[in-house]
């Protein structure tokens, strides 16, 4: 079906009181979306100055579309905030649990935040209610979250639901992806869990893929760990390709156009970045570590994404010889564009690489400046990349922001000391640039 269509029929049905508990990227982004489709929402966050401003509709966080759809919802009185876990359980027939999954030193997710809202829920419930994991989580969450419940709640407040229902939600498009998703996957227990989550999401035209608990909860971890091996793989092929004098950016279009392995996440470049995939591949690792299997290929797809920000120095490091006093701008820091995410972003490593060499860093991104500022200490923040690259040694291009693209290079060009480009992203164009030149290196080409 057409995008058209599908956008036409969005939005008819819904009519649930659903409370969404987080207010982060996920969960402010699947409350404002529920609430547009006609449900009422009460989104839930224990941090209060964040509440305060989202009833302004503030938006802590930089997503494209989401400020438009909270204050519409908000002004039609179909969206709410609070920091009561209490008083959102109440007023509601379903529950998503939206909290943050942050992995721990070994590697393994924490869960500290689930099991304390698990326990607060099943201090409120006073009517039959559906607790769905929206959160990434192990498998068999679910099982310990209905534990959890049934061990703090009283004996006469047991009529509940546990189900599991996993977003794909991509930072900069999350929007799209939640209501025009490839797939829905909802893993429940009982026929009136999924009967619920079928009518929730009637309003949406996708596939609906119905799976037990543990099965849905699988699904996530091997979704985006697959992606990340799609991403690593690539990456070493660049390796070689730079070795045997090949263009990895061919090689990726040769091998995509096969129906069996397809084009997308096939980008050479710096790595993979994100509060996604570098904690579900860790996630993954530890779950299947201690479900008795040793997942070896991930933990290769792991050290790959790490040692393509080392590669990217190394080859700066072969064209400048010495980095110590060096000036090198930077352009982008989010670990993607569209976003102001910069948690595990290869950027940050690089920079922090650069600075250990005791080059002079300047950086420049269109939204992520504040947040990296947090975790970047010796490096200068420039708003206009103009003034990042002034009296620059080498430029390097680390996040594909559409405003990097259409800069102009060849005032870049006048105001760099040396006209040198790395490109971590492949994502200059090489022969345009050679030609006004500049020294131009990218990722397997």
């Amino acid at each position: 079906m057409g995008k058209k269509m599908k956008r036409k029929n969005a939005g008819k049905k819904g009519r649930f009181n659903i409370c969404v508990i987080g207010a982060g990227y996920v969960g402010l982004v699947v409350a404002s979306c529920f609430a547009k489709l006609k449900n009422k929402v009460i989104c839930v966050d224990s941090n209060q100055e964040k509440v305060k401003l989202l009833k302004q509709s503030k938006i802590p966080n930089f997503e494209p579309g989401l400020p438009a759809i909270i204050r519409d919802a908000v002004k039609k009185k179909r969206l709410s905030f609070t920091t009561s876990i209490s008083e959102a359980v109440k007023k509601s027939d379903i529950i998503f649990i939206a909290v943050g999954t942050p992995p721990r030193k070994d590697g393994e997710a924490d869960l500290s935040a689930v099991e304390n809202v698990a326990r607060t829920i099943a201090q409120s419930l006073d009517s039959y209610k559906l607790i769905v994991e929206k959160s990434t989580v192990p498998v068999q969450t679910g099982i310990e979250i209905k534990k959890t419940i049934l061990r703090y709640t009283s004996k006469r407040n047991k009529d509940f639901d546990v189900a599991s229902n996993p977003e794909f939600l991509r930072e900069g498009k999350a929007i799209d992806d939640f209501l025009y998703p490839d797939r829905i996957v909802i893993g429940v227990e009982t026929k009136r869990a999924e009967k619920i989550l079928k009518k929730l999401y009637e309003p949406i035209k996708a596939p609906v893929l119905v799976t037990d608990i543990n099965t849905a909860e699988i699904i996530k971890h091997a979704s985006n760990s697959f992606l990340a091996t799609k991403i690593s793989f690539i990456n070493a092929v660049a390796r070689v390709c730079e070795e045997a004098g090949a263009d990895v950016r061919k090689v990726a279009e040769g091998i995509g156009m096969d129906a069996r392995i397809g084009r997308r996440f096939l980008d050479a470049g710096i790595g993979f970045g994100g509060s996604c995939f570098p904690k579900d591949v860790e996630a993954f690792i530890g779950i299947s570590k201690k479900l008795g299997y040793r997942f070896n290929l991930l933990e290769e797809v792991k050290n790959i994404n790490i040692s393509q920000r080392r590669h990217l120095v190394s080859k700066i490091k072969e064209e400048l010889w010495i980095i110590k006093d060096k000036n090198i701008a930077v352009l982008g820091v989010s670990f993607k564009p569209d976003t102001d995410d910069v948690r595990e972003s290869p950027s940050i490593d690089i920079i922090n690489y650069l600075l250990e060499e005791g080059a002079k860093v300047r950086v420049s991104d269109p939204k992520a400046l504040s947040k990296a500022s947090e975790l970047l200490k010796g490096a200068h923040f420039c708003k206009d990349p103009y003034i990042a690259v002034k009296n620059a040694d080498c430029l390097i291009l680390a996040t594909e922001w559409k405003e990097f693209a259409e800069l102009d290079f060849r005032r870049i060009k006048r105001l760099m000391r040396y006209p040198f480009i790395a490109d971590g992203r492949n994502f200059l164009d090489r022969d345009k640039l050679r030609r006004a030149g500049f020294k131009y290196i990218g990722i397997g080409r």
